[in-house]
């Protein structure tokens, strides 16, 4: 019999005590992880440093950080990145109306000295934080921040990032350098767009996240859409598990990630579906692909040679 005891998490901060207890929590709240990404994951959480996680659209990378927030007891801040993101936008602004308010007022009263008054109008009540500055300040235990699609935003704004992922600080002229207290979770995803300057990676660790197994896949499909019947839950897998592979792929521009595969099990419920026949498949093909020729590829007689039965 064995004496082995279950994982739990470690006292204090909630932070789970080992790779397993990590992958057991996360299964809680519905993320089914492999032990390499858990394990990218605990040494991200153990050695305070920020995980980079690259990978093709769809495969669970924003799913990540919004379930490690559930299992840390964190609030979830998010940075969504795009082409000419700003720094105001990322880290923080004056509130201009505000500090205008305030000069005005100075102003009627008189005899106020510049740089008292200066003082004055930049001070912390004046200060907009926006996602970094948020999670820098975070109180105790700290935040989780997700930058997500940082591939999305340009160099300059990279380059930007350094000070904060290799130290968790940021600098702000008019008040100095603002330290993290209780450094936050950072998770950064790409879906490799371009490529990311090496010294941001070099702040990081790294984990490229693949598709799931069929068998991690059908874990996360029973997971989120319980009214699926066993077998409607195995199909979905076996047929999206099909489609990603040679020498079907060669066929779309894009496979269907896992968020895909779990809305296409749910419209299949919906539809009353008991079995995946050829018509059901040809009638929810914009649930799995979202380009037009990809829908057009995944025609009836490619149909029928994904739903055929596997030899061996």
């Amino acid at each position: 019999m064995s004496t082995t005891q279950p994982p739990s998490l470690s006292p204090g901060d909630g932070t789970p005590a080992s790779v397993d207890a990590l992958i057991t929590a996360l299964e809680r709240v519905g993320y089914f992880a492999d032990r390499r990404l858990a394990t990218a994951v605990f040494l991200a959480l153990r050695l305070q440093r920020p995980l980079l996680l690259e990978g093709e659209p769809g495969v669970g990378k924003t799913a990540l950080a919004q379930a490690l927030a559930q299992v840390l007891g964190r609030p979830l801040i998010r940075l969504q990145c795009y082409d000419g993101l700003e720094l105001r936008e990322a880290l923080y602004e004056w509130n201009y109306a505000a500090q205008l308010l305030h000069l005005r007022l100075a102003e009627g009263q008189g005899g106020a000295d510049a740089s008292a008054l200066e003082r004055e109008l930049y001070q912390a009540r004046y200060l907009v934080r926006r996602p970094l500055l948020e999670a820098l300040q975070a109180p105790p235990p700290g935040a989780v921040l997700l930058i997500d699609e940082v591939d999305r935003a340009d160099e300059p704004f990279e380059a930007f990032l350094l000070e904060y992922l290799g130290e968790y600080q940021v600098s702000i002229p008019e008040l100095g350098t603002v330290r993290a207290t209780h450094p936050p979770v950072t998770l950064l995803t790409s879906n490799r767009t371009r490529d990311l300057h090496d010294a941001v990676k070099r702040r990081c660790l790294y984990h490229w996240l693949d598709y799931p197994e069929r068998e991690r896949e059908l874990a996360i499909v029973r997971a989120q859409v319980p009214g699926a019947a066993e077998a409607l839950s195995a199909q979905v897998a076996d047929f999206v598990a099909r489609l990603r592979s040679q020498p079907f792929a060669n066929a779309f521009q894009r496979a269907p990630g896992v968020a895909e595969s779990v809305e296409w099990a749910k419209a299949l419920v919906a539809l009353d579906t008991l079995q995946v026949d050829p018509e059901v498949v040809q009638d929810t093909a914009g649930i799995l692909f979202k380009q037009r020729e990809d829908v057009a590829a995944l025609t009836p007689a490619l149909t029928a040679q994904l739903l055929a039965p596997q030899e061996g």
